[in-house]
C-alpha cells in the first residue's frame, strides 16, 4: 500500500475543496437562477401576447417551460464561460471574469433566441406594451432578464456556498 507524503495529501485536499466549492457554488446559482427566472417569467408574460390570447393554464405552462429554458441557457453559459476563461480556483479564483462572461453569454443567446422566436419564426410576439430595443426588435425586459439575474445568483451562490464551507471570508 503506497503511503501519501503530507504535502500531497494537502494539496490533494485543497483540490478536494476547490471542486466541492465550485460544484456548490454552481449548483445554488442553478437553483437560485431557477427561481428568479420563475419570478421574472411570471411577472412579464403580460408583455407578450400569450397574456391575452391564451388561458391560464397555457400561460402557467409557457411560464414553468421558459424557466426550463432559461436554466438550459444558464447553465450552458456558466459551462462555457468556465471553459474559457480557463479559471481552475473557481469560484475564488477568476469569478468576475466568469460572472462577466457568463451574463455576455446569455444576453448574447437572448437577443439571438428572442430575434429568431419573433421576428423569424413566429414563435411568440410582444404585446403593445413591450419595450423593444432599436435596430433588432428584440423585447428589452428579457435583455434585461439577462444582463440582471445571472451577476446576482451568481453573487448570492457564491456567498451561500462559502459561508456553507464554514469559512468567514468577506467576499464582494
Amino acid at each position: 500500500m503506497r503511503r501519501i507524503a503530507p504535502s500531497e495529501a494537502a494539496r490533494s485536499t485543497a483540490v478536494t475543496r476547490r471542486r466541492r466549492a465550485a460544484l456548490a457554488t454552481a449548483a445554488a446559482y442553478l437553483g437560485l437562477l431557477l427561481l428568479a427566472n420563475l419570478a421574472w417569467e411570471a411577472a412579464h408574460v403580460r408583455l407578450y401576447t400569450l397574456w391575452t390570447e391564451a388561458t391560464p393554464a397555457e400561460v402557467w405552462r409557457a411560464v414553468l417551460h421558459c424557466t426550463a429554458g432559461d436554466g438550459v441557457l444558464g447553465a450552458a453559459a456558466l459551462g462555457v464561460a468556465l471553459l474559457l476563461t480557463g479559471a481552475r480556483g473557481w469560484p475564488a479564483e477568476g469569478f468576475g471574469r466568469v460572472a462577466a462572461l457568463a451574463t455576455l453569454l446569455g444576453v448574447a443567446a437572448t437577443v439571438a433566441i428572442e430575434w429568431a422566436a419573433v421576428e423569424v419564426l413566429g414563435r411568440w410576439a410582444y404585446a403593445p406594451a413591450m419595450p423593444r430595443l432599436p435596430v433588432l426588435g428584440t423585447g428589452l425586459t428579457p435583455v434585461l432578464q439577462w444582463m440582471a439575474l445571472p451577476p446576482l445568483c451568481l453573487w448570492a451562490a457564491r456567498r451561500w456556498a462559502t459561508a456553507r464551507d464554514g469559512r468567514t471570508r468577506r467576499l464582494p
